[in-house]
């Protein structure tokens, strides 16, 4: 099997689950916080709308510098997050599916100017920094809603809203 075969299925099922939470970001709520060094609600909605995102870099270039090539996303509105996520998971979904394995075992590396965080493998990259990250933070963002008493969505099963 193609790694693409068996990433596919994985990366429809997270993004799908993704953006049922993303649906329900409050805009009124978007600049609450739970804590003064967290992120606000709203730039955790938009940082994991921008994710999928990162997947055609990941799979076509060689390596991400933050310091040239990362500029973090603003969020506007709620709708405004859903066609941003809308358009990465399309984008990314086409470039997971336009890659070899060849070219998902290329090295790919992230930095900041001269500082070295890693140099893995585009498929590792790809199921680290993309799909386990973003659901990391899908689980940040479920906390965030809850603590908001916004009813939340199943995500690997029925939550107390849904059953």
């Amino acid at each position: 099997m193609a790694i693409k075969d068996a990433l596919l299925p994985e990366f429809d099922e997270e993004m799908k689950t993704t953006r049922t939470l993303l649906e329900r970001v409050p805009d009124a709520k978007a600049a609450w916080k739970p804590h003064p060094k967290s992120m606000s609600l709203g730039e955790l909605a938009i940082h994991l709308a921008t994710m999928a995102g990162w997947t055609m870099p990941t799979l076509t270039q060689t390596h991400m510098d933050f310091a040239a090539d990362f500029t973090p996303p603003v969020f506007g509105s709620t709708a405004e997050a859903l066609k941003v996520f809308d358009g990465a998971v399309a984008q990314a979904r086409a470039t997971i599916a336009a890659t070899s394995d060849a070219d998902f075992m290329v090295p790919w590396t992230l930095r900041r100017g001269d500082h070295v965080f890693f140099t893995l493998p585009r498929v590792v990259v790809l199921r680290s920094m993309v799909l386990n990250h973003a659901i990391h933070h899908r689980g940040q963002l479920s906390v965030y809603l809850r603590l908001n008493d916004v009813p939340l969505p199943s995500i690997y099963g029925p939550t107390a809203d849904t059953h």
